[in-house]
């Protein structure tokens, strides 16, 4: 327990510390006991690494990978992350060490052209979840039968596309998500919407809340809002975005029930607007 204790100490403090070895209760756990100061720190408790990948790969416009460093607790699962309309890997960057710290690996992709829409989008996430498990330097660090996409705008429309077309995937997480199909009810990937209140590039009313309502329940779903966020909140360091993937992330990527606390009943406070879930997840 001191061990954890003081783990968790650092992370509180911004310090990256390697967890501790410890018998964890299901398979794909990785890492200490969640709380929240962990999920609210700067860092996870996983020390990272990244390397940059071609423009030359196949299938999407190259990247950069981030891993967590630790070879000890077993292989990771990985996520795909695109950014969105006439945007770089770079206009969102932050994620990629941030949830790469938890114990994942994180490619943050750039797009073949800045005007990628949505399908296409979703074709290179899937492309660059390939490329990570088959050719990429840290293959064997991952358990490619753990795989999520995540996104910004378009980019998040994105990942809509890809968990649609690849439900064996075990996550989405779309950020202020923008597509022009509003039905998703053929989708079966645990899905976590995340939307701005004042977004007026991808507002809510017509995008993030009726792609949440036409998913079916069976296949879990969350939807939050930012109390007067806009369409950009991605695009600087966010907390409550941060907090809410990673434990969406780590309670299906990594079936940890550890982080169910957080998604049932779900986050509150004067950074929330609205929090909805199909609790308590099977």
């Amino acid at each position: 327990m001191a061990r954890f204790a003081a783990a968790a100490t650092l992370v509180a403090t911004g310090l990256v510390a390697v967890p501790g070895a410890a018998q964890a209760a299901g398979p794909y756990e990785r890492g200490p006991n969640p709380t929240n100061a962990i999920l609210e720190a700067s860092r996870g408790p996983f020390a990272t690494s990244s390397q940059n990948v071609s423009s030359l790969v196949s299938g999407f416009g190259g990247g950069v990978i981030y891993y967590p460093t630790s070879t000890s607790e077993g292989t990771f699962g990985a996520v795909a992350i695109s950014p969105g309309f006439t945007a770089s890997w770079s206009s969102i960057s932050w994620l990629g060490p941030r949830i790469a710290s938890h114990g994942f690996v994180v490619i943050g992709i750039e797009t073949n052209t800045i005007y990628d829409q949505p399908a296409s989008r979703g074709q290179q996430l899937l492309a660059a979840l390939d490329y990570l498990v088959e050719d990429s330097s840290v293959r064997t660090r991952i358990d490619p039968s753990r795989l999520a996409v995540a996104g910004h705008s378009m980019g998040g429309g994105g990942s809509l596309e890809a968990a649609r077309s690849r439900p064996s995937l075990q996550a989405a997480v779309p950020l202020a998500p923008w597509n022009a199909t509003k039905s998703w009810s053929t989708l079966r990937v645990p899905t976590l919407i995340i939307g701005g209140e004042s977004d007026t590039i991808a507002p809510v009313s017509s995008h993030s809340v009726p792609f949440y309502n036409s998913i079916p329940a069976s296949a879990e779903k969350a939807y939050l809002e930012l109390n007067s966020a806009s369409h950009f909140f991605p695009q600087t360091t966010n907390t409550p975005t941060a907090k809410q993937a990673v434990a969406w992330l780590k309670r299906f990527v990594d079936d940890d029930t550890r982080y169910e606390q957080f998604l049932c009943p779900g986050p509150s406070g004067t950074a929330i607007e609205e929090y909805r879930n199909t609790c308590p997840s099977s």
